[in-house]
């Protein structure tokens, strides 16, 4: 289900991958637009067990943890180089915090004010991240998109300042090149995990600038564009793979933008 993406959103045919996906998971997906985004509906909503929100702590020692054992922070790592501080599952939990580097927390990066901190959406492990702390409240609830001018720049290299994409003026985060497709995915998980609520989000202020009131596509026409492009430019890596293999192991359901 890796063209998920193409199949829904570019309702073009492309036959389906059937790397790493449980058999006959998505035996059910057969169309292809609206109609297959509500048949993914359906499919990732049935076995999804939500876990408390102290269980996320646990949970992301299996889905996000480097190679070297250390939390796979995705605000502060630096593919192919060397982070600027790593952090030890646990032991270096938030806790205070007064600049990077000092621990990490439970990231929403579909920000949990945007549906009102309910359940489950408030612990899905397919958008819940640990990151750094520091960078995680310089985030605050800003969308992802990309930045013109910077008014701040993590030690990786994430930004927060204003808009440069069409579309949107305000102020907004934009995470690194090299997981920003991890992002992209993660954001049309939402919409099709959340079909049933998306269209009710639209309301909050925020997000309202990014979603159009409907259940499809859900996002207005620049954010998609612009998800898009990430997901293009950024594609499915081994740490995306094996992260969706621990989460349906954890909370019982995949995300078809990664399969």
């Amino acid at each position: 289900m890796r063209t998920a993406f193409s199949l829904i959103f570019l309702t073009c045919f492309i036959s389906f991958s059937a790397i790493s996906q449980p058999a006959g998971y998505y035996n059910t997906a057969t169309g292809t637009g609206a109609t297959l985004k509500t048949q993914l509906y359906a499919i990732i909503s049935s076995g999804h067990s939500p876990i408390s929100y102290d269980n996320l702590w646990n949970a992301f020692q299996t889905t996000d943890v480097k190679p070297n054992g250390k939390v796979w922070d995705m605000y502060s790592d630096i593919p192919d180089g060397t982070p600027p501080y790593e952090y030890t599952f646990i032991s270096d939990q938030c806790g205070n915090y007064s600049t990077e580097g000092d621990c990490y927390n439970r990231e929403h990066s579909w920000p949990s004010s945007w549906f009102g901190d309910a359940s489950p959406m408030y612990t899905d492990l397919f958008q819940v991240i640990p990151t750094d702390g520091y960078v995680n409240g310089i985030r605050s609830n800003y969308i992802l998109a990309q930045v013109a001018t910077p008014s701040y720049t993590s030690m990786n290299g994430s930004k927060r300042g204003s808009c440069a994409t069409p579309g949107y003026s305000g102020t907004v985060f934009e995470p690194i090149d090299a997981y920003k497709g991890d992002f992209a995915r993660a954001y049309f998980y939402m919409v099709t995990r959340y079909q049933n609520l998306v269209v009710g989000w639209s309301s909050n202020a925020t997000v309202g600038d990014i979603l159009n009131g409907t259940t499809f596509p859900a996002f207005e026409t620049w954010y998609l564009n612009m998800l898009a492009q990430w997901h293009v430019n950024d594609p499915v890596s081994a740490k995306e793979i094996a992260r969706n293999n621990a989460v349906y192991g954890i909370q019982g359901n995949r995300n078809p933008y990664i399969d």
